[in-house]
């Protein structure tokens, strides 16, 4: 049992409310926050002791130290859970064992350590620990968690619902060593590729815990101070050395219980004691110092020996320390003294983090590399032993060179770039040959920007291209740079580094790989700069054969005729998807750009189409960090069809995935999309709310300060609030944004080019036709060049707005005539409702009834309660009863929340609760308590109603 602790009773009864939530079947996690020695751990034990046996517990605790092995710390925490790996979906199940080094992934799989996939797997088998009884799970020092086991844990947490858990993760103030900002989930994803951008909502101490509920430790009040203190220094400390250990202290629980060791050992002058000399930390490591000093030799060798070995691991730190003279009696004075203890897995703790810290900084550098030598020979062979014998060495060596290599190549397979980028890194430094030693920095300044550690990436890529002239090497450091500057919102210096470095006369496949990322820097620098890179990848003399050569053939023919420029004939996006797919590509990530580009040309059917394909696929190889950007094309495509209830739940999904795993690139215009499906409805509160997220999201928190591009979704934002203000009947402000849209460095984006019959109609309604003269010119250039009947639609009704009124009769018919059979139903009854009110004006009001009244349906069923409102308006206008917007027909799946409706629906097709968490990325148990709360929204008792209701 812990001890007592005092002056702690709130964040005791915090602590409690969340084991509570977790016996009533809620989940919940908690981050402890505070400086080293101010009682997290302590807090910790008392959540522990608090569970008793009504809880399952596991634990982990980060350990500071040099070799980052990726997924080290998740391995150990979720060690006594791997009998149950079996029990989750099969890509969740190979990313966890692939992640712990337990097997390989097959041919096609997603990568065994991606760490999205990787946390979800840790979800999931947190679940299954939390089955039978509640689960309790924490975790100490945070800030030394491997960053792979960081981010997996981080997204399971973000993403617990209903399983029973209760996580709680004690973090250490102004001391964090987990490499930061942002993780590993890819740098290609610049290249649009569907690679996810670097995750990770950071904050300042570099940690991706940003948004978690948080308890910050404060020092204890001093009539809690003083009961600590005399609880357990006793008599032995009073007067005046008494008061000043008072005051050193300052509340910290460690320093009232350490400290006065000090003084009882070398008098109130100890340096640990002297005030105002050294932080607070210092003075206590001195105070452990004085602890150590006093041990036999032996025992002092030991103990390093065990600070300097990761895990504990009592067998490997008895074998090296016995190089070294030391035998398992020499541990018994460190355990007498209270100094350490072994626990029943045989793993060697320290007291407290600060004491390891202080065995560690008190030996002397050649003692230090004589351990790690020491501990080196005791691993087997892998990459620990490896990592230690790097650190061991101080001269150049080939062969442990190379091994650091292979070790660093095995940290890419499992996800782990942090890791790889500190290997590639170190072999580098031991490597004699100076061209093998500038490969590898290239390889770590690569691996460090899959990362997301930029600034790494960046110092390393000049270190690189400092010892080398070769003109590859440099086009590849520049391939760095323009990605940490790509994520930094610097589009242009992005995309003139790329292009120049495509251009440098490298092989034809690595510049289509920089052009094609290059294209979507591009597409936020400007419209030139899009021509430009398209026409440089068109003239591109790829291989027939090359994976990339089909998408680099139909991007200029996909989106060159949208601006006006000449370009080869477009083939069906579903025969560039398969020439893909036979040439070898990596699906779905290699395809999910084809997606975007064809909806350029407003070819929105086959971006659903393939978009609905590759989403799938996503979901059944667990390929999570490209699912964001998928769903968003088929979100659009939802919403361009008038199915703005499938580009809700479509979206709504994508959003919570997109903020679990960090991509703020799709948090903006995932945000930004819902925003316009907000506007549609009519809900100010929730567009404006929306907008306000879009427009904050940055592509990297923190990184992106200071940069003067907007967030990634701010042309939707834009129109989503232009929308808002069209559909409220504020044509001028309407016109202000839409023109802005239009008119703007974003008008070639799609949202610029679907907003101009917006524009259009705003403008007219404000008896300003001649703004949007130009937008509308652009527009009608477009429509000729995606030769759509639903298009031409669009640009007809647009002509009927801006003609002269004698022929706008004609236009509105030809255009009602078009939109038949193109199944957009919200934009015919735009027009319906268009035509319907220029056909009363013309006073010929049972003329415009049967256009009004359809108009009415169409908007009620899709929800558009404004347009609904206008619509009814002008029915009534014309001498005719209209239904109040109580007594319009509403759907019973209108009351289930985006969510909701996703579990019922493939709950209907006979889903499991099983299998539709492996689809959702959810638990079981999440997945039943949104079942049982829809059920009474629906009138139903079981999903074996489900189906007859859909």
């Amino acid at each position: 049992m812990p001890g007592m602790l005092y002056g702690r009773e709130r964040e005791q009864a915090v602590v409690e409310a969340l084991l509570d939530g977790a016996r009533s079947g809620r989940s919940g996690v908690l981050v402890v926050r505070g400086e080293p020695g101010i009682g997290k751990t302590a807090l910790l034990e008392h959540a522990v002791a608090a569970a008793g046996g009504a809880f399952r517990v596991i634990r982990a605790t980060g350990v500071e130290y040099e070799a980052e092995l990726p997924f080290a710390g998740l391995s150990l925490l979720l060690a006594p859970g791997l009998d149950r790996l079996s029990a989750l979906p099969g890509p969740q199940q190979r990313s966890l064992a692939g992640a712990f080094g337990l097997a390989e992934a097959p041919a096609g799989a997603a990568a065994p350590g991606d760490r999205l996939l990787a946390g979800l797997a840790t979800l999931g088998l947190l679940a299954e620990l939390a089955a039978d009884r509640p689960l309790l799970c924490v975790v100490d020092d945070v800030q030394w968690l491997d960053r792979s086991s960081l981010d997996a844990l981080v997204l399971a947490a973000r993403r617990l619902q209903a399983e029973g858990v209760a996580l709680l993760l004690a973090v250490r103030d102004g001391g964090a060593a987990a490499p930061g900002p942002g993780s590993a989930a890819g740098s290609r994803g610049a290249s649009g590729s569907g690679r996810s951008a670097p995750a990770g909502a950071t904050g300042a101490d570099g940690l991706p815990l940003a948004g978690l509920p948080e308890l910050r430790l404060a020092g204890l009040a001093e009539p809690d101070a003083a009961r600590l203190l005399d609880a357990r220094a006793g008599a032995g400390v009073s007067g005046e050395v008494r008061r000043r250990l008072l005051a050193e202290a300052a509340g910290n629980p460690l320093a009232l219980t350490e400290l006065p060791a000090a003084v009882n050992e070398s008098g109130p002058t100890e340096p640990a004691l002297a005030p105002g000399v050294l932080p607070l930390t210092s003075r206590l490591q001195l105070a452990f110092h004085g602890q150590v000093t006093g041990l036999p030799p032996a025992t002092q060798s030991l103990l390093l020996v065990a600070a300097a070995e990761e895990n504990g691991e009592l067998d490997v730190v008895l074998s090296a320390a016995a190089a070294l003279g030391a035998t398992a009696e020499h541990l018994a004075p460190a355990e007498e003294a209270g100094l350490v203890a072994v626990g029943a897995d045989r793993r060697i703790v320290f007291r407290h983090p600060l004491l390891r810290a202080a065995v560690l900084q008190r030996a002397p550098l050649q003692q230090r590399l004589t351990v790690h030598r020491a501990i080196g020979g005791a691993l087997e062979d892998g990459d620990r032993r490896t990592w230690h014998l790097a650190l061991a060495a101080t001269a150049p060596d080939a062969e442990l060179a190379d091994a650091l290599e292979r070790t660093a190549v095995r940290a890419e397979g499992r996800g782990g770039h942090g890791g790889a980028a500190a290997a590639y890194e170190r072999a580098a430094r031991l490597t004699p040959d100076r061209d093998a030693a500038t490969r590898r920095l290239v390889l770590a300044a690569e691996a460090a920007t899959e990362e997301g550690k930029l600034a790494q990436a960046e110092e390393l890529a000049e270190r690189a291209g400092a010892r080398t002239d070769s003109v590859f090497v440099h086009a590849l450091l520049d391939q760095v740079r323009a990605t940490a500057h790509f994520w930094r919102g610097s589009y242009p210096t992005a995309y003139r580094l790329l292009l120049d470095a495509a251009a440098t006369g490298i092989e034809p496949a690595h510049a289509a790989r920089m052009l094609l990322q290059a294209f979507h820097a591009a597409w936020y620098a400007g419209e030139e700069a899009v021509v430009a890179v398209l026409d440089r990848l068109a003239r591109l003399p790829l291989a027939a054969d090359d994976p990339l050569t089909p998408l680099a053939r139909h991007l200029p023919a996909a989106v060159l005729p949208a601006l006006g420029r000449p370009a080869g004939p477009l083939p069906a996006v579903r025969d560039t998807a398969a020439a893909a797919r036979r040439a070898g590509a990596e699906t779905p990530v290699d395809l999910v750009q084809l997606c975007g580009a064809t909806l350029i040309l407003g070819r929105d059917a086959e971006t659903a189409e393939l978009a609905t394909e590759l989403v799938a696929e996503a979901r059944a190889k667990g390929a999570v960090g490209v699912l964001p950007t998928l769903q968003f094309f088929l979100a659009e495509a939802e919403l361009f069809h008038g199915r703005h209830r499938d580009a809700e739940v479509t979206a709504t999904e994508a959003l919570a995935l997109a903020r679990d795993t960090g991509q703020h690139q799709w948090v903006s215009q995932l945000g930004a999309l819902l925003a316009c499906l907000a506007a549609l409805g009519g809900d100010d509160a929730q567009c404006t709310a929306l907008a306000a997220t879009a427009r904050t999201a940055t592509a990297l928190t923190g990184a992106a300060a200071g940069a003067a591009a907007p967030a990634p979704g701010e042309p939707w934002t834009q129109w989503a609030l232009g929308l808002l203000d069209l559909g409220r009947g504020r044509a001028g402000d309407a016109a202000d944004r839409l023109h802005a849209l239009t008119t703007g460095p974003y008008r070639h984006h799609v949202s610029g080019t679907r907003a101009v019959p917006d524009l259009v109609e705003a403008a007219v309604r404000l008896g300003a036709p001649e703004r949007a003269a130009g937008p509308y010119e652009r527009f009608a250039r477009w429509a000729r060049a995606a030769g759509l009947p639903w298009a031409e639609a669009l640009r007809l009704r647009c002509e009927a707005l801006l003609g002269p009124d004698e022929l706008a009769e004609s236009a509105y018919r030809a255009a009602l005539d078009l939109h038949d059979g193109t199944q957009r139903p919200f934009e015919q009854a735009r027009t319906a409702l268009l035509y319907g009110e220029w056909l009363r004006r013309e006073r010929r009001r049972t003329d415009a009834r049967p256009h009004l009244r359809a108009a009415l349906e169409a908007f009620e069923a899709a929800g558009a309660h404004p347009w609904a409102d206008r619509a009814r308006t002008e029915l009534t206008a014309t001498g005719t009863s209209a239904p109040a917007p109580s007594d319009a027909p509403a759907g019973v799946l209108t009351a289930l929340t985006p969510q909701e409706l996703q579990i019922v629906r493939l709950a209907a097709q006979g889903l499991t609760n099983r299998d539709i968490a492996a689809q959702l990325f959810l638990s079981p148990r999440t997945v039943g308590h949104h079942l049982y709360k829809a059920y009474p929204k629906l009138g139903v008792a079981s999903r074996a109603d489900l189906p007859a209701l859909l």
